[in-house]
Order: C-alpha cells, then structure tokens, then sequence
C-alpha cells in the first residue's frame, strides 16, 4: 500500500485546510486509517482515526469540533478537513494505515503498517 499526502501548506490562524491521501497497491477496505502529526519538540500524536467502515472515527481532545476525518473507499482516497486552525497546529501530517485482515480495531501509533511521505502544514499568527 503507498499513501501520499497532499493539500498542506501555510495557512493564517483561523483558516481552513483540507488534506488528501489517496491510496495505490491495494484498496482501503480493510484497513484502518488515520492522521498522525509530528509538531516540534512534541511527540507524534494521532490526531484522528476512522473504522474500515467508517462507522467510527476519533479525534485527540485538541482537534475535536474543528476537524473531520473521511474516507471515500470507492476513490481509495482518506481526507482530513481542518478548520479554525490554530498556530499549535503547526507540524507535518502524515496518513497512515493499518491492515486489519478482517478484524476491527483502531489505529493505533504502534500498529501503524504504513505511512505517506508527511506534508507540512503551517498556521501563521
């Protein structure tokens, strides 16, 4: 499975972002799916997560309200609306899945299977 990211960039606080991770090699059906950042001098978080299915999702407590999670398994494609983004959201983004092999459980930081590339995301004052 290869994820690349795209959509990051620099951004004035309080604005809107949306980023993009379309998937090749294999479909996304069976695999969990999330968005983990690395921000400076802080260690990776996931930010966010959704179910194979898509019937569930997460968000860590400083994302939540402001940012959505989605997948749309026909496009093989996994997206992160970002909105009212804050300076502390500065950092490369990475999407990640795990295979699942029929099972259900959500992405973890230690079962990540694989990453994208990362794409910066920078939120101006």
């Amino acid at each position: 499975l290869q994820l690349v990211e795209s959509g990051g960039g620099l951004v004035q606080s309080g604005g809107p972002l949306t980023l993009s991770c379309p998937a090749s090699g294999n479909t996304l059906d069976d695999y969990a799916i999330g968005w983990l950042r690395q921000s400076p001098g802080k260690e990776r978080q996931i930010m966010s997560r959704i179910s194979s299915s898509s019937r569930s999702t997460n968000y860590a407590d400083s994302v939540k309200g402001r940012f959505t999670i989605s997948r749309d398994n026909a496009k093989n494609t996994f997206f992160l609306q970002m909105n009212s983004l804050k300076p502390e959201d500065t950092g490369i983004y990475y999407c990640v899945a795990e295979y699942l092999g029929g099972c259900q459980r959500k992405i973890t930081l230690a079962s990540v299977d694989y990453w994208g590339q990362g794409t910066q995301v920078t939120v101006s004052s």
